[in-house]
């Protein structure tokens, strides 16, 4: 459904009041009620819908098993498939989690730490704008939330194809970010960088060679998107990198924030230097917390000739 040319992100719009847009309206009047229910029937949903998906999205499974088989070939079968299924849980865990971001935050209240915000604090105190490198979390925005409690985050979003949705995504994720910039508008991620900005940018899905170079992703050539190594050349910005992840038992989790020191010479010469540098970053990363990764994504879907495919 395309959008109006005249569409702002957040307007509201008196054709949303239409029929054709009730079933969305009622969907979000029901995740509104699942946001406001205590946490231990949350999680119990939360892995019951994991399951659930783990069970009938073939495809996805099929992908995020063979994700695991080929950055992890360490595990036995049995252990890519139990974490492939609880990769599931996690993701489904991680909408109630950031339902409860956007219509319950004092819920996390109690349950935040954070490590290494001195590097993000330094690097503006000396007027850089900070390129937070971070991944494609299953906590999604409630990883945002956790950042806000320290610093303010700017985010790159892709806009929504339902206006409706859009706008009402738009106007929960305002409450949670600074400022919430278009992925194709590269004249305001630049401006906001400029200005001293902490944005968080995650340069970790395929997005072929016409926006990357083949790099090493646990071992496994993986096409690797270079478009921070422009933002960062253009606006001399620190390249932090961030994560978030969910600990401790589920039945009552905290949440850690960890900040690690900027990357040095990044951009250098070398665009596959680069590239490799920031993937063992990710890498070590997600092996804090494996399953709090979307696997699903076909990260390794671009194969130049001479490699196998491996999907």
């Amino acid at each position: 459904m395309p959008q109006p040319q005249d569409y702002q992100p957040g307007e509201f719009q008196w054709s949303f009041l239409l029929p054709k847009y009730w079933s969305i309206w009622i969907g979000i009047i029901f995740l509104m009620i699942l946001a406001i229910l205590p946490w231990a029937i949350q999680y119990r949903l939360g892995q019951w819908l994991g399951q659930l998906a783990f069970r009938y999205l073939h495809s996805r499974r099929k992908t995020t098993v063979r994700n695991l088989e080929l950055c992890f070939p360490e595990w036995s079968a049995q252990e890519v498939q139990d974490n492939a299924r609880q990769v599931f849980v996690d993701q489904m865990i991680g909408v109630f989690e950031t339902l409860n971001a956007w219509y319950s935050p004092k819920w996390f209240q109690g349950r935040v730490s954070i490590e290494g915000l001195e590097y993000i604090q330094q690097a503006q105190a000396e007027g850089k704008g900070v390129l937070l490198l971070g991944t494609h979390s299953t906590l999604l925005d409630a990883g945002g939330y956790l950042c806000a409690q320290y610093f303010e985050p700017d985010v790159v979003y892709r806009p929504q194809n339902n206006p409706l949705l859009d706008m009402l995504i738009y106007r929960c994720r305002a409450t949670i970010y600074a400022h919430q910039i278009d992925h194709d508008d590269m004249r305001g991620l630049v401006r906001n960088l400029k200005n001293g900005h902490a944005i968080w940018y995650s340069p970790d899905q395929d997005f072929g060679l016409k926006q990357g170079v083949m790099a090493p992703f646990f071992g496994v050539p993986a096409a690797t998107v270079t478009a921070h190594r422009r933002l960062l050349k253009m606006t001399k910005a620190a390249a932090i990198p961030l994560y978030f992840y969910r600990h401790g038992d589920l039945k009552n989790p905290k949440y850690h924030v960890l900040i690690e020191p900027p990357v040095e010479r990044l951009p250098s010469e070398d665009e596959v230097d680069d590239a490799t540098r920031v993937n063992l970053i990710i890498e070590r990363q997600l092996r804090i917390a494996p399953t709090q990764y979307m696997w699903f994504h076909r990260r390794f879907k671009t194969r130049p000739q001479g490699y196998e495919q491996l999907y």
